[in-house]
């Protein structure tokens, strides 16, 4: 059901890629549609379009396409929750969560994630769309984002984008205007982010807060990337990885009997005391560990990995995700597991090496993805331009310098009382470890005088959790859970 409604705001500016191809910078459109959410008929708009970032002069510097769904048959109205939804990358379209997960629409894939011809979208019966309103928001070369030119045609720096903190601070501004034009100053807010996306919300939550006076309610995590972990290397981030390894190992059958015969989160717990007390010490300690530990070391992370105690000690006991890919199954059938979502397998050209040819989920996942956002932009929201959606956009060299992002979060909490955090996370998702996660939302208060504000989700499958039709159904109610518990209901934001 569907009644087809075009908006146009300011149409002055334009985003000019050649002579003939244009996208205005400051322009909705705007469709009516109706879903059923947990038995229950949900009408709401969706409004689709660009909305622009200004310099601090005023002048417009790029525009960011939106996605922005609102439920129509709710009394609240605009006191309703609303959610800011961003994926990561960096460099990555809000597709993802977008038509997977807490979106009104869903891929056409099965049950575990797999892609299914036709490729398409279809109702998605568990979107939380029926407790918050929801915009999916694609930063600058993403989606049909863009820079825009001045008055010469001269393009602005890519300085004021392509970086941790610049980042935080143009989507910040960018949110409150989306805020004030959409008159949702009154309601709860939520920001959610995926993979850097967890880097992004626990910048903005600061920024959002001391420099647009906004606050919040939660922040979401979904398989997030903490740059103080991710790819640094070393004891840490080393031993952080072995409980995933164990998780990956279980699930395609490569560990010993007696654990095998366990479920999987029986044995979790056991695997990341090891990985904590006995094996961030021991790589720790390099070439100066005896060798008597170093034998007793390798043997344990071979019972709980499904690699052989040779390979580990060839590595030094500090196994790389990489070649774990390459390795869990070089031996049983040759094949590869992926690294977002290591349940999927791949076919390499040769057997040996250390790493995959390529990325087993991430190939299935865009079979299913980029024509699906293609058809359903053009023919259900009616947004139609021959400029491409960039899934994935080209954001030069990404300035990670001064990020300070975990600090930011838990100064954010410290100044509101109702904010509250939840990191959800996949057991197979071997990009951003679920221990990973774990071991960052431990860091972001060491005094422990806020851990009861924070929740930890984890799910049987990968980064992308939804895409598993049993984890789309229990991630979303987790969602539905902590937005009902992280509601002031009227009481004071005080300590």
């Amino acid at each position: 059901m569907k009644n087809r409604l075009i908006i146009l705001l300011c149409l002055s500016f334009t985003i000019s890629f050649s002579q003939d191809l244009k996208i205005p910078t400051d322009t909705a459109y705007v469709t009516n549609h109706s879903v059923m959410i947990k038995g229950k008929q949900i009408n709401y708009k969706a409004e689709t379009g660009f909305q622009p970032v200004w310099d601090n002069n005023g002048k417009i510097i790029a525009s960011l396409y939106y996605t922005y769904y609102k439920r129509t048959n709710d009394p609240k109205g605009n006191d309703r929750p609303i959610i800011y939804s961003f994926n990561g990358g960096p460099g990555s379209a809000s597709l993802w969560m977008h038509i997977a997960y807490t979106g009104p629409k869903v891929l056409n894939i099965d049950d575990e994630g797999y892609p299914i011809q036709p490729y398409g979208v279809k109702d998605n019966p568990n979107s939380i769309l029926d407790v918050a309103d929801i915009v999916f928001i694609n930063p600058v070369n993403t989606g049909y984002s863009r820079k825009v030119a001045d008055k010469d045609g001269k393009m602005p720096d890519n300085k004021l984008f392509f970086g941790i903190n610049a980042d935080i601070k143009y989507l910040a501004s960018w949110m409150n205007t989306f805020t004030t034009r959409q008159n949702r100053w009154q309601s709860p807010k939520y920001i959610i982010g995926e993979s850097y996306g967890g880097t992004r919300v626990m910048g903005l939550s600061l920024e959002l807060q001391n420099r647009q006076w906004m606050y919040l309610n939660g922040v979401i995590m979904v398989s997030p990337a903490d740059y103080k972990v991710l790819r640094v290397g070393g004891p840490l981030s080393s031993s952080l990885n072995l409980p995933y390894y164990t998780a990956a190992a279980w699930y395609h059958k490569m560990l010993s009997p007696e654990l095998q015969r366990k479920d999987l989160l029986e044995i979790l717990p056991e695997v990341e005391h090891f990985a904590i007390n006995d094996l961030m010490p021991a790589i720790a300690k390099g070439g100066f560990i005896l060798d008597a530990e170093k034998q007793a070391i390798a043997k344990q992370m071979s019972k709980y990995s499904g690699l052989s105690e040779k390979v580990i000690l060839q590595q030094n006991l500090d196994v790389p995700t990489r070649f774990f890919w390459k390795e869990l199954l070089r031996d049983k059938t040759g094949e590869t597991i992926g690294r977002l979502d290591s349940r999927y397998i791949g076919i390499d050209k040769v057997e040996t090496g250390t790493s995959p040819d390529y990325n087993a989920e991430l190939t299935s996942w865009l079979h299913s993805f980029t024509p699906a956002i293609n058809y359903y932009i053009q023919n259900e929201l009616g947004f139609k331009t021959d400029v491409k959606y960039n899934v994935f956009g080209n954001t030069g060299r990404w300035d990670d310098s001064n990020d300070n992002t975990r600090d930011d979060l838990r100064q954010a909490m410290a100044q509101n009382p109702y904010l509250k955090v939840l990191t959800q996370s996949g057991y197979y998702d071997g990009a951003t470890t679920y221990f990973a996660a774990k071991y960052s939302q431990w860091q972001i208060d060491p005094s422990g005088k806020m851990k009861d504000r924070f929740s930890f989700k984890g799910y049987r499958s990968g980064h992308m959790m939804y895409l598993r039709n049993e984890d789309l159904i229990k991630a979303n109610d987790d969602l539905r859970e902590f937005i009902e518990h992280s509601l002031s209901k009227g009481k004071s934001a005080k300590y």
